[in-house]
């Protein structure tokens, strides 16, 4: 009895050294560690990542970027069955402990002390996971353990339980990029928290143990089985009753994709904001959840959207049908579900869905598509081809469908070969209401209304004239309308050609750019000298760099981009200022706090200080004078960019003048003649008399063009091809892109007032004879009635037209045109 006594006073010696070494280590390893642990008051004010999003001026969004989708939400928000379904399943005693559950940590001592797995279940709180996530790395070591632990009971001392219990909820990670409770519930269910059932909130707690692998999308089976065990331990610990257990693992399965509802297709623009945003914040650009309100109308988006679409098909049928855009060999046995998972590798473009012909039947088609029935096409579907579905298609091809306005009527469709850009602008200060570069951003990323350096054609002479009204000529002024050559130093020769090869001979400069004249605009060129044409049109925000230093300029040889054209026009628009083009009005946070806005300057040419700033309206030309509040002669092409100024309410900022108002009245003037009865009279078809423009088409028809304006916008279409190839026999601006910007315009001036046409001070009413331009007393039968500036109709009641630039001296001229 006594030996047994002294062994176990031996052996409770030898347990209390080991408790006073492990309590020693213990100790040490505390000191070692207690010094890197952080300061766990920072999570009060943690900034989880959440994404960026876009959204119109009316509130439509339009994209999100970001690697994680999150929506962080206050622990008030989060429904108590929810919030119960994982606490069931990761922390049944979540609001007993402090921090660490000390059964959980016994029986992972246990199953460490008696198998040999190294790595074991059990002994994580809550409260740790959140230190782990926000601290600490997934490596697997006991001190990495330890300093889990230590944080645990510092958050549990400094943190309520619900701080903690949201920091969790809003951390942890779903799958499919979805990170937090909220963004979990809106992807795989597309709903709110307070919507989803309570077989829904056990699915959602039952993923983080397997996020990638066992979420009810990737493995059903896996994740069902997972769902159910969490309704159970909801019940065995008390949440919910045996019968809504059972209820709940009776519920089906209805998980599915849910993307972010996109209630705006602007895919161009978002990509705008987001390198805008990246140029300015860098890489928390899409991690600090910014939310970036645009000028952009969604109404007006759509619209043009619509006519880019429209105007592009319309153009592709006028050349007929090409082919199927594929074909596939099918065995004969495939039925329409085999058939269907063909078509995965085709992209939906631009509205218009993709099939595979099951069978020809006389003839008519029958073609698969993703959506559940098959469609069936006859003749009328493919009226514009001339031919039957019978006799262009073959079983396994691949073909585009058309939607009709009748549901589940299509017609037969092809993927446009040329591309199209519209901008559209507001005058007074450069919002862009409507922005689209390209037909598809899925088919080509390539942004053409900010990229795309194309020539510009008969749409640059506006800027030309306006020039040339600078010089002392009027809409009345007569050039000569003749061949014409040119010789450079080198001896290399020009001529010149207008469009129809005819000639005019004399001709009024109104006529002339009504009817689109090239050697009246090179004529003209010659006459106001080029080094001063390239000076005045970079007024209009043109860098001087891409406008040819030779004649060929006068037809619109300039290399210039739609936004670019866009913002020029917009000078004639509202009366001579220069503005920026911009697309972000406000930046907003996290929290609802503005912390960007644009304060876009304005032409406003009614306003006081606009008024009182002005002296004198014209910009003298004699070398070029920038003194009167122009801008300099370095302006920059109008880029799409963003420059908020982040203080207070937003100040009224003038617009810079950049021509005189009376040359912007008087080529606007002509421009609206152009409308009425020129190269651009289907536009008559608005009803408007206000809108304006120029058409503009290049050699071989490589690019078509119309800019205009109405209303309270300016707006700019192009039509070409990427790879510069012709769009065809007589493709001109007035047939492929002038249609475009009627259908558009017809939507967004709707219910638009007509814009005040009053001329300017300083412009005059005159009559004029049609043939000489010269004056003629006011009421002579067969005058005509023409404006021009005061001082041109002085001159020209004491002296003979100014500078008729007639070219009959010599039909040969000096000049590097090369």
């Amino acid at each position: 009895m006594a030996r047994i006594t002294r062994w176990l006073r031996r052996l409770a010696l030898l347990g209390a050294v080991l408790v006073v070494l492990a309590a020693l280590a213990l100790g040490v390893l505390y000191l070692l560690i207690a010094p890197r642990i952080p300061d766990v008051q920072g999570l009060r004010h943690i900034e989880l990542q959440v994404p960026l999003s876009v959204y119109s001026a009316d509130n439509k969004l339009i994209a999100q970027f970001g690697e994680t989708r999150r929506y962080p939400v206050k622990v008030e928000q989060i429904p108590l069955q929810v919030k119960q379904a994982f606490i069931a399943i990761e922390d049944a005693r979540f609001y007993e402990h402090q921090g660490l559950d000390y059964k959980g940590i016994g029986r992972a001592v246990w199953l460490l002390a008696t198998t040999d797995n190294k790595r074991v279940p059990g002994g994580s709180t809550i409260t740790q996971q959140v230190a782990r996530g926000f601290y600490l790395s997934d490596e697997y070591s006991y001190s990495r353990k330890l300093m889990e632990m230590l944080l645990a009971l510092k958050m549990e001392r400094e943190l309520t339980k619900n701080e903690i219990l949201e920091l969790y909820l809003n951390k942890i990670f779903f799958g499919n990029r979805a990170y937090g409770v909220a963004a979990a519930a809106e992807y795989y269910y597309g709903k709110k928290l307070d919507q989803l059932t309570l077989a829904e909130a056990a699915s959602l707690a039952a993923i983080p143990k397997f996020p990638s692998s066992g979420n009810p999308i990737i493995n059903p089976e896996r994740a069902q089985i997972r769902r159910n065990y969490v309704l159970q331990r909801m019940r065995e610990v008390g949440f919910i009753s045996v019968a809504q257990e059972r209820a709940a693992q009776a519920e089906r399965n209805m998980a599915s994709r849910h993307e972010p509802k996109v209630e705006l297709d602007a895919p161009y623009l978002a990509e705008m904001v987001r390198r805008a945003m990246q140029d300015r914040y860098g890489d928390e650009a899409e991690t600090s959840g910014f939310r970036v309100y645009t000028t952009v109308s969604s109404v007006d988006q759509l619209a043009a959207a619509k006519a880019v679409r429209d105007g592009l098909i319309e153009y592709d049928r006028r050349h007929g049908w090409r082919a199927p855009e594929a074909h596939l060999d099918v065995a004969a046995d495939e039925d329409a579900k085999a058939l269907r998972s063909r078509l995965r590798p085709y992209p939906f473009v631009a509205g218009m869905p993709v099939g595979i012909v099951a069978s020809v039947a006389g003839s008519s088609a029958t073609v698969i598509t993703a959506a559940a029935d098959p469609v069936t096409i006859d003749t009328t579907a493919s009226r514009w081809t001339g031919r039957s579905p019978g006799q262009l298609l073959k079983r396994g091809d691949i073909v585009r469908l058309l939607p009709t306005d009748k549901a589940g009527v299509f017609e037969l469709g092809q993927l446009p070969k040329a591309e199209s850009a519209l901008v559209s602008l507001a005058p007074e200060d450069g919002a862009v209401r409507a922005i689209i570069g390209g037909l598809s951003y899925s088919r080509s990323k390539f942004n053409r209304a900010t990229q795309a350096q194309r020539q510009p054609g008969s749409s640059f002479k506006p800027f030309l004239y306006s020039a040339a009204f600078e010089r002392g000529y009027t809409p009345a002024s007569i050039v000569l309308d003749a061949p014409v050559v040119f010789k450079d130093r080198a001896g290399h020769v020009w001529r010149p050609q207008n469009d129809n090869a005819t000639f005019a001979g004399p001709i009024r400069l109104r006529e002339a750019l009504v009817q689109s004249r090239n050697l009246v605009s090179v004529r003209l060129l010659d006459a106001i000298g080029v080094d001063f044409a390239r000076k005045y049109i970079t007024q209009f925000g043109f860098k001087i760099e891409s406008l040819p230093p030779n004649l060929s300029m006068s037809l619109g040889t300039a290399s210039l981009t739609p936004i670019s054209m866009a913002r020029g026009y917009s000078v004639f628009a509202n009366g001579g200022f220069l503005i920026e083009p911009y697309f972000i009005t406000r930046i907003v946070d996290r929290n609802g706090v503005v912390i960007g806005n644009t304060h876009a300057p304005r032409a406003c040419r009614a306003c006081p200080e606009r008024l009182a700033r002005e002296q004198r309206t014209t910009v003298v030309v004699d070398g070029f004078d920038f003194s009167a509040g122009g801008p300099t002669a370095t302006s920059t092409e109008a880029t799409a960019k963003f420059d908020p100024d982040f203080v207070g309410p937003s100040p009224l900022a003038l617009a810079p003048r950049a021509i005189d108002e009376r040359s912007a009245f008087l080529t606007s003037s002509l421009m609206r003649d152009v409308v009425l009865r020129g190269t651009a009279t289907a536009a008559k078809v608005l009803n408007r008399a206000d809108i304006g423009g120029k058409t503009g088409s290049t050699n071989n028809h490589r690019d078509a063009w119309f800019a205009g304006f109405g209303g309270d916008l300016v707006t700019a279409v192009w039509v070409g091809n990427d790879d510069f190839k012709s769009l065809g026999y007589r493709e001109y601006g007035g047939k492929a892109a002038l249609p475009i910007w009627i259908n558009y315009m017809r939507s967004a001036l709707k219910d638009e007032p007509i814009a005040d046409q009053t001329p300017p001070a300083g412009v005059v009413t005159v009559a004029i004879s049609p043939g000489s331009g010269n004056l003629l007393p006011e009421g002579t039968p067969g005058s005509l009635k023409e404006f021009m500036k005061q001082e041109d109709y002085d001159r020209m009641l004491t002296s003979s037209p100014v500078q008729d630039y007639s070219g009959n001296n010599a039909d040969e001229a000096s000049f590097d045109v090369f």
